[in-house]
């Protein structure tokens, strides 16, 4: 590593802690490689975390990992899952997936409370059959699950999703949003309704209701960090 730039970082896995020197101009592919050498956990089952998901063609220069930066590494080796997932367990998995399975989210009581009140007047025109860019204004005459109205902002060059209601704007850095599920709505399927993981757990999902269908792999893409070609 002599002449190149270098780096001080935490690695931090499974209470583990690891200091590590790394190069600079090294990408997130080949610090998930020093990461194995450390871990024994393969790249392939590592979800590596600095400001959200590490991207693993960009440098981390690119990424701006300063000095002391923690990079924080989820993930289990084969031989921890092996060890946790005993026969009987495996089987409890598999009925509570096959019963999730069995009800969509529509149907469950919680959603239902919203849906029942039927398709908002002001609700944006969806589009079968079709995946459009995120539109330039916001996404508005949706519900959220308290029933209230809510628009959707996307600030692309804030990096941030603004969720907007009649008492309060929420601006979320998209880099805090863990995940984004949807669903299309029985009966309605050119609209779905939506969830943002706002924390580590499900009770963390801000859910928005009537969304465009033709919007919902767009948002996806925006709040998870792929790349939309304009």
């Amino acid at each position: 590593e002599s002449g190149k730039e270098l780096v001080e970082l935490k690695i931090i896995w499974n209470k583990n802690k690891y200091d590590v020197k790394f190069c600079l101009d090294s990408t997130g592919a080949e610090l998930k490689q020093k990461i194995h050498s450390l871990t024994g956990l393969p790249p392939a089952m590592q979800k590596v975390m600095f400001k959200g998901l590490l991207p693993e063609e960009k440098t981390l220069r690119e990424i701006k990992v300063t000095n002391g930066a923690k990079i924080m590494v989820v993930g289990s080796t084969i031989n921890d899952v092996l060890a946790v997932n005993t026969p009987k367990e495996a089987a409890q998995q598999e009925v509570k997936a096959e019963d999730n399975k069995k009800e969509p989210l529509c149907r469950q009581k919680q959603h239902r409370k919203v849906l029942d009140k039927g398709k908002p007047d002001d609700v944006m025109p969806s589009v079968k059959g079709v995946q459009e860019r995120l539109p330039t204004v916001p996404l508005s005459g949706m519900y959220n699950k308290s029933g209230g109205k809510v628009r959707l902002t996307f600030k692309l060059e804030q990096d941030q999703l603004w969720i907007g209601t009649k008492e309060r704007t929420e601006k979320l850095p998209m880099g805090s949003i863990k995940n984004v599920v949807s669903e299309p709505i029985e009966g309605h399927e050119d609209y779905h309704m939506m969830a943002f993981q706002l924390g580590p757990t499900e009770a963390s999902y801000y859910w928005v209701y009537w969304v465009p269908t033709q919007y919902v792999d767009a948002i996806k893409d925006t709040v998870l960090g792929k790349w939309q070609y304009f």
